[in-house]
């Protein structure tokens, strides 16, 4: 019914804004660094996200209405990238080097994939899978490759097979877990073992896209690989 999914739309941007604030807060008061901070919103928004899909039921405008989130969102960031807004806490905590023109670059792919994939593969594995390797896998990869990356990809110098192998297990891992809420929540079929096989398929193939020397679209090129490949199985 409308005024249900009204509701469950009003709670996930409510779900939705609080994480992004949160973080928004803790790197202002230099309590994260703008590299954490980034990759914290960067890989809880979308889960947060897709976990409130079961909030919504099985209408038709129900993909429609929970797209608005991201895209709302988005738009708040394509404005502050264009100068348009003044919101330094935003630019503070999801740019990597304070620069508001980042907005338009990664994080506005990142919400643009968000919405397109909401609307398209609406409480699908495909779906639910594409994005969480997005958050997962695209997200803790520089983490772990800054950090920890000593071995650099001989087809992508900038890269590391530490931070390869991160977005693998990371994507993997993330989307194993909330694939197991959506069996236990009755909306996938179960057994939930029969999504593991499939699942690292997918999130090998991820893993490969991400490697490749192609800068600052990897939000974009994670998800669609993902979700044409997923697209086999589900």
């Amino acid at each position: 019914m409308l005024h249900h999914n009204l509701l469950a739309l009003v709670i996930t941007f409510l779900v939705a804004v609080t994480w992004l604030r949160v973080n928004d807060f803790a790197a202002a008061r230099g309590w994260l660094s703008s590299r954490l901070s980034r990759k914290l919103v960067h890989i809880g928004t979308g889960p947060l996200f897709v976990l409130c899909w079961l909030l919504f039921d099985d209408a038709p405008a129900a993909p429609y209405l929970a797209a608005l989130v991201p895209l709302v969102i988005t738009a708040q960031f394509a404005l502050v990238g264009l100068g348009i807004l003044r919101d330094p806490a935003t630019v503070q905590a999801v740019s990597r080097s304070g620069d508001r023109r980042e907005l338009l670059r990664g994080p506005l792919f990142y919400g643009l994939m968000f919405a397109l994939l909401t609307v398209l593969y609406w409480k699908t594995p495909a779906g639910v899978v594409a994005l969480m390797l997005l958050c997962g896998g695209d997200g803790i990869a520089d983490l772990v490759g800054r950090r920890w990356g000593r071995h650099p990809l001989p087809w992508s110098r900038g890269k590391t097979w530490e931070g390869t192998l991160a977005v693998f297990a990371g994507g993997w891992l993330l989307a194993a877990l909330v694939l197991a809420v959506y069996v236990a929540a009755g909306t996938f079929s179960p057994p939930w073992t029969t999504y593991l096989a499939p699942l690292t398929a997918v999130a090998l193939a991820a893993a490969a896209v991400e490697s490749l020397p192609l800068a600052e679209i990897d939000n974009l090129t994670v998800p669609l690989v993902a979700v044409l490949i997923a697209r086999w199985w589900w």
